[in-house]
C-alpha cells in the first residue's frame, strides 16, 4: 500500500520551529552559563567569608589570652560557637600546633586530632582548601594564631559544600523561572510573528515559494502584453519587457522605483495610470504606438497600488485602417459598376435608336473623363502603394461629392522611396489626411458652406472663405519626393482650423463628429515621429486646413537615379505664406 505524501511544513512553520529551538538553546546556554558562574561565585563567597571570621578569631586577643589558660577549651569553646553563629559558616575549630582541637561544632569531637592540612598555617601561611572533614566535604580555611611572633595554635573556619550546594540550588530555581520566562516570552512573540508571516506566505513552503518565483520571473519575460504594477505612492514596483517596449522605455533604464510621472509619457496615458478608479480598454497613444490600457487599484483594506495591463494596438488599428479603405473601395467600385451599367444601357439605347455618332461621342467622352485622373496619378505618382491609395481615395471622394486634385508640381518616380519607409506609414498618414479633408469639405458642400475638417482636423461649418471655388467641394492632393524629402500635402475647401483649436488638432479623441472618434490625426503624427518627419497645419489657398507632411529621405548614392526626374535637382515647394487676415498654426514632430 503505497503511503500518501506528506505536505512539507510551511516557510512560516519552519521558521517557527527554528527560531523555538533557537530561543530554547539561548536561554538553556544562558541558565548553564549562569549556574556555573553562580557556582563558581558562591565558592568564591563561602571561601572569602570564612576567611574572614578565621583571620578575626586568629587576631582576637581574648584568644590568645586564653590560650595562656590551663584549659583553653572551657574560653574558646563558647566564644567559637557565637562566632559560628554569628557568621552562618558551619564550623569554627581552634587548636594547639599539635592539631589537637580546642573548639568543634561537636563537643564530642574535642581534644580529636584535627582532619585536615596544617603544614603550610605552620610556616605562618593562611591558605584554603576544599577537605573532606567530620562534618563532610567543606570548605575552609586554616591560619595560624600569633602571640609576640610565635605560632601559638590554629584557627580553621569552613562552610560545608552541602550549604553552598543549597544556596546555589535557591539561586537555580529563580534563574530557571527567569528562563522559563524568557523562553514563553520568545515562543509567543515568535508565534505572532510566524502566523503574520504565514498569512503573508499564504501558508506556502520554500520550495513553493522558490518554484513560483521561477515561474514569476519566466511569465514576467514571455507574456507579450505589458505589465506594471504601481505601489501606493504610485511608484513602479514591477514592469516587465513588453511594459518597456510599450511605453518607450530604454532596456536598460532604471525604471523600478520610479513615480509615473518622471517616465515622460502623454498626458492623457500619465492620468490613466494616476487615477485611482479601474479604466477598462482605454485607448492611448504614446511617441510611437497605440495602446489599449487596462487599470484596477489592489485594495486591502486600505489602497495598496494599481495593476496595468497594456496591449499593443498599434497594428490592429493599421489593419482596421486598411479594412476601411478597402470597404470604402469596394462601396466605390459597387457604386461605379452601377453607374458604368447606366451609361452602358444609355449607349445601347442610342444604339438601338439607330443613332450610332451619337452612342459613340457619348461613349468616347465617358472614357476620357474618367481616364484623365487615372492617368494624370499614374504619370506623376510612380509609387505603387500610393498611386493606388490616391486611385481609390478619388473614388470614395466622388461618391460624396468631393473632387480629389492632384497638385501639378506632385511627382514621385518608381523607386524614388527607400525601403526603410514603411508603405503602411504612407498609407496611414495620407489616408487619414484625405479622409479627412473630404469629410471637412463634403461637410461643407452639404450646408452649403466650405465646412470643418472631420476626423480629427474638423472645425465647425463656417461660411465659404474668400478665393475658394464657389459651390465646389475639393481636396488638393501634392506629393513629391525629392534628393532630400518626401513632401505630402493636403488642402480642403473646408472652414478650416479656429486659431483656438490649432494646438489641440494632434491629440488623441479631438474631433467635431461626436465620440469614438479623432484618432487619425494622432495616428498620423505618430507615423511621422516615427519616420523622422514632422507636420505642419495651416490654412489653405481656398480658406481650409492644410497639413503638410515632411519626411527625410536617406542620401542617394552616387550613380542612382535622382527622385524627382533626371537631372532634376529642385527642391521641395515649400508652404506658401498664410494669407493676410487667417490663423496658422504648426507642430513639428521630432524623432
Amino acid at each position: 500500500m503505497r503511503l500518501p505524501r506528506t505536505r512539507p511544513r510551511s516557510l512560516a512553520g519552519q521558521l517557527f520551529a527554528m527560531q523555538v529551538v533557537l530561543i530554547a538553546a539561548v536561554v538553556a546556554g544562558c541558565a548553564v552559563f549562569a549556574y556555573v558562574s553562580g557556582s563558581a561565585q558562591a565558592e568564591e563567597t563561602a571561601a572569602r567569608q570564612v576567611r574572614v571570621a578565621a583571620l578575626a578569631v586568629a587576631d582576637s586577643p581574648s584568644v590568645r589570652e586564653a590560650i595562656r589558660t590551663p584549659d583553653p577549651s572551657a574560653v574558646l569553646q563558647p566564644y567559637a560557637e557565637r562566632v559560628r553563629e554569628d557568621t552562618g559558616i558551619a564550623f569554627v575549630t581552634i587548636m594547639d600546633t599539635g592539631r589537637v582541637r580546642w573548639t568543634h561544632p561537636d563537643e564530642e569531637q574535642i581534644g580529636d586530632t584535627f582532619l585536615g592540612n596544617t603544614a603550610k598555617a605552620l610556616r605562618g601561611q593562611t591558605f584554603t582548601e576544599t577537605y573532606t572533614g567530620t562534618l563532610g566535604p567543606s570548605i575552609r580555611v586554616v591560619t595560624p594564631i600569633r602571640d609576640d611572633g610565635r605560632i601559638v595554635g590554629l584557627v580553621s573556619a569552613g562552610i560545608t559544600v552541602d550549604r553552598v550546594s543549597s544556596q546555589v540550588r535557591d539561586q537555580l530555581g529563580a534563574l530557571a523561572l527567569a528562563a522559563g520566562g524568557a523562553l514563553a516570552l520568545g515562543g509567543i512573540g515568535t508565534y505572532v510573528i510566524n502566523a503574520r508571516l504565514r498569512r503573508h506566505t499564504h501558508g506556502m513552503n520554500a520550495a513553493e515559494l522558490s518554484r513560483l518565483h521561477d515561474y514569476h520571473q519566466a511569465t514576467l519575460h514571455a507574456v507579450r502584453e505589458g505589465l506594471l504594477m504601481l505601489d501606493g505612492r504610485r511608484r513602479i514596483a514591477l514592469i516587465n519587457d513588453a511594459g518597456r517596449e510599450l511605453l518607450g522605455l530604454e532596456p536598460d533604464a532604471e525604471a523600478v522605483g520610479r513615480t509615473v510621472d518622471e517616465l515622460a509619457l502623454p498626458a492623457p496615458l500619465t492620468g490613466a495610470l494616476l487615477a485611482s478608479e479601474a479604466r477598462v480598454d482605454e485607448l492611448h497613444l504614446t511617441a510611437e504606438r497605440v495602446v489599449v490600457v487596462n487599470t484596477r487599484p489592489v485594495v486591502g483594506g486600505e489602497r495598496r497600488g494599481t495593476v496595468v495591463t497594456l496591449r499593443d494596438h498599434t497594428e490592429l488599428q493599421a489593419l482596421s485602417g486598411e479594412l476601411d479603405s478597402e470597404r470604402g473601395f469596394t462601396q466605390a467600385l459597387r457604386s461605379q459598376a452601377h453607374e458604368a451599367a447606366n451609361r452602358l444601357h444609355t449607349v445601347v439605347s442610342l444604339i438601338e435608336l439607330g443613332r450610332v455618332e451619337e452612342a459613340v461621342d457619348f461613349a468616347t467622352a465617358e472614357l476620357e473623363l474618367a481616364q484623365v485622373l487615372t492617368d494624370r496619378v499614374v504619370g506623376a505618382v510612380e509609387e505603387p502603394v500610393l498611386a493606388a491609395l490616391l486611385l481609390g481615395k478619388a473614388a470614395q471622394g466622388h461618391e460624396r461629392g468631393v473632387e480629389l486634385v492632384l497638385a501639378e508640381d506632385s511627382l514621385i518616380d518608381d523607386g524614388a522611396l527607400p525601403p526603410s519607409l514603411a508603405q503602411r506609414d504612407l498609407v496611414t498618414i495620407l489616408g487619414n489626411l484625405i479622409d479627412n479633408a473630404v469629410e471637412a469639405a463634403s461637410d461643407g458642400a452639404d450646408d452649403g458652406s466650405d465646412g470643418g475638417s472631420g476626423d480629427g482636423s474638423g472645425a465647425v461649418p463656417s461660411p465659404r472663405a474668400a478665393g475658394g471655388p464657389a459651390g465646389r467641394a475639393q481636396v488638393t492632393v501634392t506629393a513629391l519626393a525629392d534628393e532630400r524629402e518626401l513632401l505630402l500635402r493636403v488642402a480642403d475647401t473646408g472652414a478650416g482650423i479656429g486659431p483656438e483649436e490649432a494646438d489641440e488638432v494632434f491629440r488623441r479623441g479631438w474631433s467635431t463628429h461626436g465620440t469614438g472618434r479623432g484618432l487619425g490625426l494622432a495616428l498620423v503624427r505618430q507615423a511621422a515621429h516615427r519616420n523622422g518627419g514632422t507636420v505642419e497645419l495651416d490654412r489653405g489657398p481656398d480658406g481650409g486646413a492644410r497639413f503638410t507632411v515632411r519626411l527625410p529621405l536617406p542620401a542617394r548614392t552616387p550613380g542612382s537615379r535622382p527622385a524627382s526626374g533626371a537631372g532634376s535637382t529642385s527642391p521641395s515647394p515649400s508652404v506658401p505664406g498664410t494669407p493676410p487676415g487667417t490663423t496658422s498654426a504648426s507642430e513639428e514632430v521630432t524623432a
